[in-house]
C-alpha cells in the first residue's frame, strides 16, 4: 500500500510538471495573446528604447532586441505587385508572379461587390504565400484606392472604382473584406486604403490645395474612406499629397478630429512618399523638416515614407514633440501587427504559414491554380461594357466566319500598368480570338501603324476587330507621357481624343463589318466611333485573361453586363477646370447638366430586360426608419444574361442644394431567358441625410425613387415622404 501511494504521488507530480511545461510561458506580457490588445501594446512600448521607437516610424516596425518581427507594405490595387513595369520586386531581388486582375477602373465596372471580395481574397492568399514561401513582399496591402474619379482628365482615374461615392464605397468595403478575411481575430492581410483625401490632380500635386467645403468632404470625397473604415474595418490608410483648404493632408487636423474621433480609427496612418519633405519644399507650410515631422506626428501619422529619422530626432531635441507623442501614434501600428498575428504563435493564426502548410507540389503555386485563374477570367468578363450594338453587329457568329482581321497597337499585347505585378501568363486579344474560333478560321494581325496595310487586310477579311486605347505606362519613364490623351501617376491628361481612332476610320472605310474595342483606362470623346461603328466594346487594361474574356464576349459565350462608372463627356468643353474641386460646378453625373456621350451606369446587353411592378413597403419614411423598395425584372430576350439594377433618388423639396440624382442601391443579378427576378433594396432615412453644422440632418422632404438600367435610363418611378 505504501508503494502504491508513493507511485501515485510520483505520477501526480509528473502530470503537474508536464502540464506546467506545456503551458505557454511568455517573457513579456506583449507576447501573451490572451491579454487585451491595448495592454499588450502598452507593455511593448514601455520596453522599447527611444531609438527603437523612432526606427518603428518607418515602413518596418520590427524590434529585433525584443524578438518583434513586423511586416512591410506591398502594392496591390488589382493583384499583389512583386514585379511589373515599376519593378515592385525591389529589394526581394527576384520577381514573384501573381494573379493579375483588370485595373481597378475595370473592377469597378463589374458593379459586383461579391466578385471584388473574391478577387481580393485571391490576392490576400497569394500575398501570404509569397511572404511565407518566397520571403517576398509584406502583409500590409496598399489597396484599394478609395479616391473618386471626379475628373476624367486626372491621370490616376485607372486606380479608382469610379466617380460615385456610394458605388466606390460599396466596392471599397468589399475589397477590404476580401483582403482581411473573415476570421474574428486575425487578418489575412491588412488593407491600407489610398489616398486620403480630395486627391484628383497630378499636376503640382506636391504643392496644390483641393478646396471644397465640409459638406462635400462628408458627402462625397471622404465617404468611401469612412465606409471602408466603419463597414469594412480597414485600419490603415495613406494620406494624399495635396492640401485640403490650404492645410497639407499629412498634417491636417481632420485626421484626429474626424477619422479617429468620429470614425473610431486607431491603426496605421502612412504618408505618401516624400510628403514630409514636400511640406517644406513645395507647400512652404513649414520652414524646417523637424517642424514638418512634428506636425505630422501631432496630426496622427505613424509611418513615414520619407527620410524622416533625423528630422524626428531633431524635433525631439527641439521639444517640438515628446516620446509620449510617438508612443501614442505607434500604438496604432502595433494594433495592426497584432491583428496580422505578427506577435502571436503561428499555431493560433489560421493565415500563418499559408505558403508552407498549403504547399502541394502537384498543384504548384496558387497563381497557377484553376480556381484563381477562373476568378481573374470572371472579373475580366464582368468588367467589359457593351457601348453600342447596332443591327445586332455583336455577338459575332464564329461558325459563319472564314477570316478575321485583328488590328491595332494593343491587339497582340496585354498592357500592364504602373501598379501591376507580373502575371504568370497573359492572353492577348489575338491569342484569345484564335483559340476561340479554332484552326478553321484564319486570324490575321496588323498593328495599324500603316493605315493602308491595315485597310487592305480588313478589306479581304470577313470581319475586322480594331483594338485601340491607351498604354497605362505611356510606354515612357516616370512622369512622362508622349500622347496628350494618355495619363498615369504624375501625369494628367490634356486631351480626350482616342489614340488610334484614325485606324478605326480607315478600317471601317474598307470593311463596314468592323467592331471596335476601346481598351482604355479613361473615358474618351469617341464621337466619330459612336456615330459610325456598329459594334463597340470597352474594357480596361492589365488582366492576365484579357484575350480569353474579350473573345468570350465578342462571340457570345458571355453576355456583357459591365456598366460605366464614370460619365463619358462629348467634349472637354463640358468639363469645369481640373482644379475646381466643387463638384456642384458640373462634375460627375451628380451635377452634370450637359448631354453626355455615355451616362454614368450605362452598358448594353445581348439580351433585353423589362422592369415592372415597383412597390414600396411604405410611402412614408420616418426620420430614423427604413423602407424596402422592390422591382421585378424579366429577361425578355433570347439569351441568359446579367442585369445591373440601379436605384437612384431625387430630392423634390429639399431646403438645401442637392444633386440631380444620386445612386443609393444596385445589384448585379443573373436572369435566365423568360424568367423574372425580384430585386429588393433597403432605403434608410440616414441615406437621404445631408451634412450640416457638424452632423447629419434628415429633413422633411418628398423624394422620388428612380429604378433603371443607368442614371439616364429610368424604367420605374415612385415617390415617398420623408418625415
Amino acid at each position: 500500500m505504501r508503494l502504491k501511494a508513493t507511485s501515485l504521488a510520483l505520477l501526480l507530480a509528473c502530470t503537474v510538471s508536464l502540464a506546467i511545461a506545456q503551458k505557454p510561458r511568455y517573457q513579456y506580457p506583449f507576447e501573451n495573446p490572451s491579454l487585451p490588445v491595448n495592454v499588450r501594446v502598452k507593455n511593448l512600448l514601455s520596453l522599447m528604447t527611444l531609438q527603437e521607437k523612432i526606427d518603428a516610424l518607418g515602413s518596418d516596425p520590427s524590434v529585433p532586441r525584443l524578438g518583434v518581427v513586423g511586416t512591410t507594405a506591398v502594392e496591390g490595387l488589382h493583384g499583389e505587385a512583386l514585379g511589373g513595369p515599376a519593378h515592385w520586386e525591389g529589394r526581394f531581388r527576384h520577381v514573384v508572379p501573381t494573379t493579375q486582375f483588370p485595373q481597378s477602373y475595370g473592377l469597378g465596372q463589374t458593379w459586383d461587390p461579391a466578385l471584388l471580395e473574391k478577387a481580393a481574397a485571391v490576392e490576400a492568399f497569394e500575398t501570404r504565400w509569397a511572404f511565407d514561401k518566397y520571403h517576398a513582399g509584406g502583409l500590409i496591402v496598399r489597396a484599394p484606392n478609395a479616391n473618386l474619379a471626379r475628373d476624367p482628365l486626372w491621370g490616376r482615374n485607372e486606380e479608382t472604382f469610379g466617380e460615385d461615392p456610394y458605388l466606390a464605397g460599396k466596392l471599397t468595403v468589399a475589397y477590404v473584406r476580401g483582403l482581411q478575411g473573415n476570421n474574428p481575430r486575425y487578418w489575412e492581410t491588412a488593407s491600407l486604403m489610398k489616398h486620403f483625401v480630395g486627391y484628383n490632380n497630378e499636376t503640382n500635386r506636391a504643392g496644390s490645395s483641393s478646396n471644397f467645403g465640409v459638406r462635400l468632404f462628408q458627402e462625397y470625397y471622404a465617404l468611401p474612406f469612412r465606409m471602408g473604415i466603419e463597414d469594412g474595418h480597414s485600419n490603415a490608410f495613406m494620406t494624399s499629397y495635396n492640401a485640403w483648404n490650404g492645410i497639407p493632408m499629412t498634417v491636417n487636423p481632420v485626421l484626429r478630429r474626424v477619422v479617429m474621433r468620429r470614425w473610431h480609427f486607431d491603426g496605421i496612418i502612412c504618408t505618401d512618399a516624400g510628403a514630409m519633405t514636400n511640406m517644406v519644399d513645395h507647400f512652404h507650410y513649414y520652414q524646417t523638416l523637424p517642424q514638418a515631422a512634428a506636425g505630422a506626428i501631432h496630426a496622427g501619422v505613424n509611418q513615414f515614407l520619407d527620410r524622416y529619422q533625423k528630422p524626428v530626432e531633431e524635433a525631439l531635441a527641439e521639444h517640438l514633440i515628446t516620446e509620449k507623442d510617438i508612443d501614442r501614434n505607434l500604438a496604432g501600428v502595433y494594433r495592426v501587427m497584432i491583428h496580422l498575428g505578427m506577435l502571436d504563435p503561428a499555431s493560433m493564426n489560421p493565415y500563418a504559414l499559408i505558403g508552407i502548410t498549403h504547399v502541394d507540389p502537384a498543384k504548384g503555386d496558387p497563381w497557377w491554380w484553376p480556381s484563381h485563374i477562373q476568378v481573374a477570367l470572371q472579373a475580366t468578363e464582368e468588367s467589359i461594357v457593351l457601348l453600342k450594338d447596332q443591327d445586332r453587329a455583336l455577338p459575332l457568329d464564329a461558325a459563319r466566319l472564314h477570316s478575321i482581321a485583328v488590328i491595332g497597337p494593343w491587339a497582340n499585347t496585354v498592357n500592364l500598368d504602373w501598379y501591376s505585378g507580373t502575371p504568370p501568363f497573359a492572353i492577348t486579344p489575338v491569342q484569345g480570338i484564335q483559340k476561340f474560333v479554332g484552326p478553321n478560321v484564319k486570324v490575321t494581325y496588323n498593328n495599324g501603324s500603316n493605315l493602308a496595310a491595315a485597310a487592305a487586310l480588313a478589306k479581304k477579311s470577313d470581319v475586322a476587330i480594331v483594338i485601340i486605347g491607351n498604354n497605362p505606362t505611356c510606354d515612357a519613364g516616370w512622369g512622362v507621357c508622349n500622347v496628350p490623351s494618355d495619363g498615369k501617376e504624375a501625369f494628367d491628361r490634356t486631351s480626350m481624343t482616342l489614340p488610334g481612332e484614325a485606324i478605326a476610320r480607315a478600317v471601317y472605310a474598307a470593311n463596314p463589318h468592323t467592331v471596335v474595342v476601346v481598351q482604355t483606362s479613361f473615358p474618351y470623346t469617341i464621337n466619330w466611333t459612336e456615330a459610325h461603328i456598329p459594334g463597340i466594346l470597352e474594357m480596361t487594361n492589365n488582366s492576365e485573361e484579357q484575350g480569353t474574356a474579350l473573345a468570350n464576349v465578342l462571340f457570345g459565350k458571355y453576355d456583357p453586363a459591365g456598366r460605366l462608372t464614370q460619365t463619358w463627356v462629348r467634349s472637354m468643353s463640358q468639363l469645369p477646370p481640373l482644379m475646381d474641386y466643387n463638384i456642384r460646378h458640373g462634375f460627375t453625373y451628380l451635377y452634370f447638366h450637359h448631354k453626355p456621350l455615355y451616362p454614368f451606369g450605362f452598358g448594353l446587353s445581348y439580351t433585353t430586360f423589362q422592369y415592372s411592378n415597383l412597390r414600396l413597403s411604405s410611402n412614408t419614411l420616418p426620420a430614423n426608419g427604413q423602407i424596402t423598395v422592390s422591382v421585378d425584372v424579366t429577361n425578355t430576350g433570347k439569351r441568359d444574361g446579367d442585369e445591373v439594377v440601379q436605384m437612384y433618388v431625387k430630392h423634390l423639396d429639399s431646403k438645401v442644394a442637392r444633386s440631380i440624382e444620386a445612386l443609393k442601391g444596385f445589384e448585379r443579378i443573373n436572369i435566365p431567358v423568360g424568367q423574372t427576378r425580384t430585386v429588393t433594396f433597403p432605403l434608410t432615412a440616414k441615406a437621404l441625410a445631408y451634412w450640416s453644422y457638424g452632423g447629419w440632418r434628415v429633413e422633411h422632404d418628398h423624394v422620388q425613387i428612380l429604378i433603371g438600367a443607368s442614371s439616364a435610363d429610368i424604367r420605374q418611378k415612385a415617390e415617398i415622404t420623408v418625415e
